[in-house]
């Protein structure tokens, strides 16, 4: 059984992911920030029933980390309430239900990476709220029964891609303006390409809807492999000089945490273990060094090609 596009309904069609899923999904319905305002739940539930989808996927998020230290309240409503508001709906109207969380709802404590029932605890507002939102969902499919609706929750980390606000871009930004830069080495991650999660994604409901009963549940959902902020940088740099982009920086230093000071905390560990995906749904995402390669090489093209 393949999804049908006709029938889903993609919200946060304006982001990473979400421009990813609609350029898949062409007949979606595909919403963004202007459309459909989380911070306003009863246009969410005005939205559904217009359309009444038998597939939502939620790639809306308040990502702002460093802001949501100010804005505790409106990152509860979008991260939480509204993914919330849409689990209620699609569970009473037996629809399936995808909404992405993050790395950011463990401390990051350790050197191991997290599986799925590794014990929470969001060391800022941002993982707050998304964990409140995981908390959220698995509640009204619980409460119902499982029988009574389908859904996935993929904690993925390190989004990026070659459109939108992310790390990769910031870095050929900084990279072709400066000579030197300070990263921070001590955070521990996987950089995870937004075409590969979109593609995961569909690949993920695809064999679930053939499964019975419907693997639904929490998922990690990363690439391959680990690195740092710093390694990543140096990597981007790496590639991009190779594929003939104008790189100007010379001198990359590796910095700790305490010397990049932020308003939020972040999580040093942010690894997580993806086998639960690969043993339900066969699905494994490549390693993140050949992900960021593809990726600089569309960018490239299309610099190219403008």
């Amino acid at each position: 059984m393949k999804i049908d596009s006709n029938e889903t309904l993609i919200f946060g069609a304006g982001g990473q992911v979400g421009n990813r899923l609609r350029g898949l999904l062409p007949n979606a319905v595909a919403l963004d920030r202007d459309q459909v305002d989380f911070t306003q739940l009863e246009t969410i539930s005005e939205v559904l029933e217009e359309y009444k989808p038998k597939i939502v996927i939620n790639a809306a998020a308040y990502t702002a980390v460093d802001l949501a230290e100010k804005e505790p309240e409106i990152a509860h409503l979008v991260n939480a309430e509204a993914p919330g508001r849409i689990s209620e709906w699609c569970c009473a109207n037996k629809a399936i239900f995808v909404h992405y969380s993050t790395d950011y709802v463990f401390p990051g404590k350790g050197m191991e990476g997290s599986v799925e029932n590794t014990a929470p605890g969001p060391i800022n507002e941002y993982g707050k709220s998304k964990l409140e939102g995981e908390k959220l969902v698995v509640k009204h499919f619980y409460k119902q029964g499982l029988d009574k609706g389908r859904f996935f929750i993929f904690r993925t980390s390190w989004v990026y891609d070659s459109l939108g606000k992310n790390f990769l871009l910031t870095m050929l930004k900084l990279g072709a303006e400066k000579e030197t830069l300070n990263i921070v080495s001590d955070q521990i991650g996987a950089p995870t390409y937004a075409k590969d999660i979109a593609e995961k994604t569909i690949a993920a409901v695809t064999r679930a809807m053939d499964k019975d009963p419907f693997p639904s549940g929490v998922y990690h959902f990363c690439q391959a492999g680990e690195t740092s902020w710093f390694l990543f940088a140096e990597e981007i740099f790496t590639l991009a000089r190779d594929k003939g982009f104008d790189i100007k920086v010379k001198t990359v230093n590796p910095i700790r945490t305490e010397e990049y000071p932020a308003p939020a905390k972040r999580p040093m560990n942010s690894r997580m273990d993806c086998s639960k995906l690969e043993t339900r749904l066969d699905l494994k995402f490549r390693n993140w060094k050949v992900a960021l390669n593809e990726c600089i090489e569309d960018l490239y093209t299309r610099y190219h090609t403008s």
